[in-house]
């Protein structure tokens, strides 16, 4: 049946629709570890697009999880595949002409470049949320990390499971020497130019 699939051609294109929202679309990946800032920050920038006009979408881990990927569990094959089906979901929204932003704990390199091959590099931005494990546990927003001490939750991110950082991310925010505010300062400074449509 595989050879049976063969993609339709549509007549309004990528470009039509940016064109039409007046902006370009990517994907604003935020990265770290639970209860580094990630949705936090993701929202005020989401808020902040919202009042300049620009067409946005967010996808959260939690909501996430609660639908297309609720059949998943947390093991390292099962994270692989759940942010593999956020990367293509992230994708049709990028097409459709949006500027997706994602807020996942996705601990692998190997995932976060994976993301970057579907989406493509140059609608990829790469924002570490950089908090360190001692400053996330102290928040414990979820309580996740006394449970993960309690041996209640096995595969915890920076508790019984890696987190591998970026290396090279384009944004990276230290959320314990920065505000919520100036974070979304430094992101909205380095998104503003890619937002403007090539004349």
């Amino acid at each position: 049946m595989k050879e049976n699939i063969i993609p339709h051609n549509y007549q309004i294109s990528k470009k039509d629709r940016q064109n039409n929202n007046k902006h370009n679309s990517f994907l604003i990946w935020f990265t770290g570890l639970s209860g580094s800032g990630k949705s936090t920050i993701a929202n005020v920038v989401e808020q902040q697009l919202y009042k300049l006009g620009i067409k946005t979408y967010t996808l959260d881990g939690d909501n996430i999880r609660k639908g297309i990927n609720k059949d998943l569990t947390f093991d390292p094959e099962d994270r692989t595949e759940n942010i593999r089906r956020i990367a293509e979901i992230s994708n049709l929204i990028v097409d459709s002409g949006l500027v997706v932003l994602a807020a996942f704990v996705s601990p692998y390199k190997k995932d976060r470049e994976n993301i970057k091959n579907i989406v493509k590099d140059v609608n990829f931005v790469e924002v570490y949320v950089n908090t360190s494990v001692e400053e996330c546990e102290r928040r414990d927003v979820k309580g996740l990390y006394k449970k993960a001490r309690a041996g209640e939750i096995k595969n915890m991110t920076g508790i019984s499971a890696p987190y591998e950082a970026p290396e090279n991310p384009e944004i990276e925010i230290k959320t314990e020497e920065k505000t919520v505010e100036e974070a979304v300062h430094d992101i909205m400074n380095y998104i503003k130019p890619k937002l403007k449509l090539e004349q």
